[in-house]
């Protein structure tokens, strides 16, 4: 009975001292939980990195800093920019591109096709392109000997002055001629040894032909904004008179115009018969018979802007050629955002282009409307020169 009764007791404490102990148990894990906890916190904390606040407090101010100027420029400015000029300076920009794309693509095609560089080529290649203001191109051909000889004692300049107009002026000055059929012939040759006397060619990589003028024409733009970089690039005829100074004091006129075609602008009847001159063999593309061709400066002498000499260098391979060459320039600017300006001092005839000078309105190319240029060039350019001329110096006192 006492046995019992022992034992009873004895249980019932144990049971007691065994909820105090799961109690303290439980307070005892929740202290070391919180005070883990605390312990974690601190020592992750890491301490603010100063160096790098002063940084970014310092970029932050520069920021501010540009934005509030940038603001500030703005608020001062009373007019905005016209929106025609923001157009000039695309356009130009946008030329200025092209223009370098036609001459990379022309020199790499140069360099594919085996063809040799010319001493021009080389010289433009060597010294990264100076600005000129114009290249004038004499259209000639091998048998026009004669012709060279009688403009190069007129209104070309050659040797040192030639040079000198180029370096003070900027203002190229050379004879267009291709190759004949069987290319390094007496034909060739005779050029060549002329070339070397002068100095004063643009060979181009063409074979010569009366029926090929419109393929040369195209050659001879490619070529020229290929190896100078000028405002304008102009075609002349070998029996066409012209005042150098005049022709410069006029295209600077239109310097700051983009995609300009300056010449003597005409719309004459497309001719659909055989056997007549200048004959349109593609006549039936012009409508119906009797119809006249687009506006188009006559072939004599005209002149277009850079940026226009850069699409037909880029664009050459697909350009259509129709039989006449003027036709055909005419053709390539259709649909293109161009500025035909028609000035008939381009194509004065005699002798309205000596009365002119007298009134002092110089013409800048004179010829014989009958002979579609200075009829016996040879013989009677100088004749021209004398009375329609602008003077020996008028070109070195000219301000371009």
């Amino acid at each position: 009975m006492s046995f019992k009764l022992r034992t009873e007791q004895q249980y019932s404490a144990s049971n007691k001292s065994s909820a105090v102990s799961q109690k303290w148990t439980l307070f005892l894990c929740l202290a070391c939980f919180c005070g883990g906890m605390l312990f974690t916190n601190r020592l992750w904390s890491l301490p603010e990195p100063k160096g790098l606040t002063r940084t970014t407090t310092a970029i932050e101010a520069e920021k501010l800093k540009l934005i509030s100027e940038g603001c500030g420029s703005i608020a001062q400015k009373e007019v905005l920019p016209d929106s025609k000029d923001i157009d000039g300076t695309l356009d130009k920009t946008i030329s200025s591109l092209e223009m370098e794309l036609a001459a990379a693509k022309a020199t790499q095609e140069s360099i594919l096709s085996g063809s040799p560089q010319s001493e021009d080529s080389k010289k433009s290649s060597s010294s990264r392109k100076r600005k000129y203001l114009m290249v004038v191109g004499i259209n000639t051909a091998f048998s026009s000997r004669k012709r060279r000889d009688s403009v190069r004692a007129t209104w070309m300049p050659t040797g040192e002055k030639r040079k000198k107009l180029e370096e003070e002026k900027g203002i190229i000055i050379r004879f267009v001629i291709g190759h004949s059929a069987t290319s390094g012939g007496i034909l060739d040759r005779a050029i060549e040894a002329e070339d070397q006397k002068h100095g004063d060619f643009l060979r181009l990589d063409h074979v010569e032909g009366y029926l090929e003028l419109s393929a040369k024409t195209k050659i001879y733009f490619a070529t020229a904004v290929a190896l100078w970089d000028a405002d304008f690039y102009v075609k002349v005829d070998d029996d066409v008179h012209v005042n150098i100074a005049t022709l410069g004091e006029t295209l600077v006129r239109h310097r700051k115009k983009p995609r300009v075609y300056i010449g003597c602008m005409k719309s004459g009847p497309v001719l659909n018969q055989k056997g007549v001159r200048y004959h349109e063999p593609e006549y039936w593309k012009f409508g119906e018979a009797g119809n006249k061709y687009f506006r188009h400066a006559t072939g004599q002498l005209y002149a277009i802007s850079h940026d226009l000499a850069s699409y037909i260098s880029v664009n050459q391979h697909v350009l259509h050629k129709f039989a006449n060459e003027d036709v055909s320039l005419g053709s390539w600017f259709i649909g293109l955002d161009v500025d035909h300006i028609d000035d008939r001092r381009l194509c004065c005839g005699t002798p309205h282009c000596e009365w002119k000078a007298q009134a002092g309105n110089i013409c800048i190319a004179s010829f014989d409307w009958t002979c579609s240029g200075i009829c016996r060039s040879a013989d009677r350019i100088k004749e021209v020169h004398r009375r329609c001329g602008e003077g020996a110096n008028a070109v070195w006192t000219a301000k371009f």
